[in-house]
């Protein structure tokens, strides 16, 4: 079972999600004039701005010990804090390791590219996601599922898509993600993985129980103190080896162009490998990103593309580059016997001694843990838009933070990679349809939004009746 899901995996990697990933990649990047570029100075202030806000409302509602509307939104932190909190997890860690040790150095140069224009994908999914978003309870919804039925009127695909990543996020990715802390605990400490997995899926039942209020205040803490533990860590090996770092560099973009691996035909699972595991690291253009950035309170649908287009560059420019260089600066990726998150704890330990597998134990712990709760809800969302019957929300709840937790705890590692790009490319493709086909509202956005900062408006404003044809199918922005 396992060899034909691989089989099925190369097929469709190989010949055509590829060259379409890549392809609506370079698109977006076109048709927004290098937004993901040009206005990273915009992102930077955009996330810095509503993280003090987010602070000053936390403040003032704990003073006034009452809520308000607003305070019952989700900020445009928390949102990208969720987002990043499911981008950032056993992909930058495992993932990294699993693309070096199966495609080589050069796999990590393909991850860099993925990321460069897949940001301005990022950028477009998430800004159809805040235009077509919905008023639920104390919150807002969206996400693919929404844009394709509100933009494209299609409900069948609508509810396909929803399905595929209630399967790939909420059921096959929490397996991943309880697969790497078991390993991780294991080759650290010695723990069983059949009482780690039990352990993390009570904590992930308590938390997922709680609704989105609890998963953005959990996220909002957890992801900027991993993050910023595990860069630290990072920058210190890298300048204790500074004089390799030019070596490392090397060794990437020779093997990403190597003449032996065209030679031998290697360079197709470079690239491949690279992709992959740079799409299931940033999961731009998957469709996962959207459903979490429609629930931000924000003044224009273009805010939110521009800061989940930072997170994209945050999760693998920043972190996913972290792991390479430990792992290439060690010299351990040439040991066949070392995959996945066994090869980054040693790698981790040949340069900081024995405390290396500890802490990238307790790293993946956190960084996992919080993909966990992150992903529940990607399916969460997407189950509220096919059904509001709570029995089916509850059955869900049980099956995406209990029964899958376990079952990624006792699998194998092999066996939970290939059911994840499986669901993987079936549901980048349906989303990339999607958003092709609903990309020129997000570029009029864009188009509107960078007016209005021409103009001297800090803070430009969007109303729905800005695009009339849309009136009936825009709920939000009056």
């Amino acid at each position: 079972m396992n060899e034909l899901i691989t089989s099925v995996n190369d097929a469709i990697w190989g010949y055509v999600l590829i060259f379409v990933l890549v392809g609506c990649g370079l698109w977006f990047t076109l048709k927004t004039r290098f937004v993901q570029f040009r206005m990273v100075g915009e992102m930077i202030r955009l996330l810095t701005d509503s993280a003090v806000d987010t602070v000053e409302s936390q403040v003032k509602e704990s003073q006034e010990n009452k809520a308000i509307v607003r305070q019952k939104h989700i900020s445009s932190f928390q949102a990208f804090a969720v987002s990043v909190a499911t981008r950032v997890g056993t992909g930058n860690l495992a993932g990294v390791a699993s693309a070096i040790a199966i495609g080589g150095p050069g796999a990590v140069f393909w991850m860099w590219i993925i990321a460069l224009i897949g940001s301005a994908t990022a950028f477009v999914e998430s800004t159809l996601a805040q235009l077509f978003k919905q008023r639920h309870k104390d919150s807002f919804i969206g996400g693919p599922a929404y844009y394709i039925q509100r933009g494209l009127h299609q409900r069948w695909m609508a509810i396909t898509f929803a399905i595929l990543i209630t399967c790939q996020f909420g059921l096959s990715n929490n397996s991943i993600q309880a697969n790497t802390i078991c390993g991780a605990m294991q080759e650290a400490f010695g723990w069983s993985p059949a009482w780690v997995g039990a352990v993390l899926a009570a904590m992930g039942l308590f938390i997922v129980f709680g609704g989105i209020q609890r998963i953005a205040h959990v996220s909002a803490v957890l992801v900027p103190v991993m993050a910023i533990g595990y860069v630290i860590l990072a920058v210190v090996i890298i300048v204790m080896n500074i004089e390799l770092l030019p070596h490392v560099f090397k060794v990437i973009v020779l093997d990403a162009f190597g003449i032996h691996q065209i030679a031998g035909g290697g360079i197709g699972v470079t690239v491949m490998t690279g992709v992959k595991r740079g799409l299931f690291s940033n999961e731009a253009g998957e469709g996962s990103a959207p459903n979490v950035a429609a629930t931000a309170s924000v003044t224009h649908p273009v805010k939110q593309g521009l800061i989940q287009a930072l997170g994209v560059f945050t999760d693998t420019l920043l972190v996913c580059s972290c792991t390479a260089f430990i792992i290439l600066i060690s010299g351990l990726y040439e040991v066949p016997e070392l995959n996945g998150i066994a090869l980054t704890q040693s790698a981790l330990e040949a340069k900081v001694g024995s405390a290396g597998p500890v802490f990238i134990a307790i790293a993946i712990f956190l960084f996992a843990f919080s993909s966990i709760i992150g992903n529940y809800y990607y399916g969460e969302a997407n189950i509220r838009f096919i059904t509001q019957n709570t029995k089916v929300m509850t059955v869900y709840r049980i099956c995406s933070a209990g029964v899958m937790v376990v079952f990624g705890a006792l699998a194998s590692f092999e066996l939970v990679w290939n059911i994840v790009d499986f669901f993987m490319a079936f549901l980048t493709a349906c989303n990339l349809i999607a958003i092709v086909l609903l990309g020129r509202y997000a570029f009029r956005l864009l188009d509107d939004y960078r007016r209005q900062k021409r103009q001297g408006i800090k803070e430009p404003v969007f109303h729905r009746s800005q695009f009339p044809e849309l009136e009936k199918d825009i709920e939000c922005w009056d």
